[in-house]
């Protein structure tokens, strides 16, 4: 598979950025199948490829980020299927240390919050609505991680209040809630969301790999003592790269480093 035969993404690079549009608006960017392998082989590509440092998801069109599964498609077919990388190709890939950045254009419900929790930073329009809507149609938000994920990332209270009414919230109430960083007019989503690329490719690529890598590693240990004496590979191999002496050099030459990624 390659991307320019992808049907229901896009795959645009400029550069260290990917940016990723989820590209089915006309079911509000919902998943069925064929888009689920087709994002997995995105994510695949962007995992593999060393001169993409930052990944922007976003979905098409102005009313939704996604929806989730493609309700109608299931309903035709009952194929469940999805790629061992989980809902979308991503909730189930634990060892991507590349940065991700949701830019939530719209309506973000169901597994458009597995998406969204499973990106590192996130920033919303202020028309965005988030919601698991799961079990107002029967269902639970199972198998993607965002039952696990979302009190991690926003407290108990405040994800059970949103697992167990299936109600919407607005973008500043995700914005309160810590669900996103930030909430701009739709005209500048993008544009600041790239902003935040840009910032996080001005520092070390191995440097951002390894704090992702610990933080996400950490949360996996049972006490801050055992966290602190865990070994992670990628903060070794950046404590020996060559970026770790370019850093200091070029702050002690008074110049902007010349990041390698070795």
């Amino acid at each position: 598979m390659q991307p320019e035969t992808y049907c229901y993404c896009r795959y645009e690079v400029a550069g260290p950025l990917l940016t990723l549009t989820l590209d089915r608006p006309e079911v509000l960017n919902s998943l069925h199948p064929d888009a689920h392998r087709e994002l997995a082989d995105a994510f695949d590509r962007y995992a593999a490829d060393p001169a993409l440092r930052v990944a922007i998801v976003t979905g098409a069109g102005e009313r939704a980020f996604c929806v989730g599964t493609d309700l109608k498609a299931l309903d035709a077919t009952g194929d469940h299927t999805k790629p061992s990388t989980g809902f979308a190709g991503i909730t189930h890939r634990f060892d991507l240390w590349k940065p991700l950045i949701a830019a939530v254009n719209g309506l973000c419900l169901g597994g458009g919050m597995e998406i969204l929790t499973a990106c590192d930073i996130a920033v919303a329009s202020d028309h965005a609505q988030f919601g698991l809507s799961e079990p107002r149609v029967g269902l639970a938000a199972l198998g993607g991680g965002l039952l696990q994920r979302l009190p991690r990332q926003i407290g108990m209270k405040d994800a059970m209040a949103l697992v167990l009414t299936g109600k919407r919230i607005s973008a500043d109430e995700a914005r309160r809630v810590g669900l996103i960083n930030e909430v701009v007019p739709a005209a500048q989503l993008m544009a600041r969301t790239r902003a935040l690329a840009d910032d996080i490719l001005a520092c070390a690529p191995l440097a951002i790999q390894a704090s992702k890598q610990v933080m996400l590693m950490s949360l996996a240990q049972a006490s801050l003592a055992s966290t602190m004496h865990e070994d992670y590979p990628l903060a070794q191999r950046m404590l020996a790269s060559d970026d770790a002496r370019e850093g200091p050099k070029a702050f002690a030459d008074k110049r902007p480093p010349n990041w390698t990624g070795h």
